[in-house]
């Protein structure tokens, strides 16, 4: 019985497999973001410093790399942080029908009888 289960699951479970590494291989990525940017800010600080590039080259820049750099982290922050769940509000209640007939007049139900 297990023997069958796992050869009918196989497939499944390799998808899967494969879906895990993507998922951790973009993590890894998006790690490495947040490095690779504050290299190229430090290789652009060492660039001004050694008047490579001029003051105005490097503000417009250090703007994007910055820009990119705060995009990253809010982007890091919404993914650690738990979404808050929705509070429900209660919906009221219809009122409850009554599942009892009224028998006519001059009719005593025969519980009373």
């Amino acid at each position: 019985m297990f023997l069958i289960d796992d050869i009918l699951l196989s497939p499944a479970k390799g998808l899967l497999w494969v879906f895990r590494e993507i998922h951790d291989a973009a993590q890894q990525e998006l790690a490495g973001e947040s490095e690779t940017i504050t290299a190229a800010l430090s290789e652009l600080y060492m660039r001004l410093e050694t008047e490579r590039i001029t003051e105005v080259e490097f503000d417009a820049q250090e703007k994007v790399l910055l820009d990119r750099l705060d995009r990253h982290q809010a982007e890091e922050k919404a993914a650690a942080a738990p979404e808050a769940p929705e509070k429900k509000t209660a919906k009221p209640r219809p009122k409850a029908r009554s599942t009892r007939t009224k028998s006519p007049p001059g009719v005593k139900p025969a519980a009373l009888v």
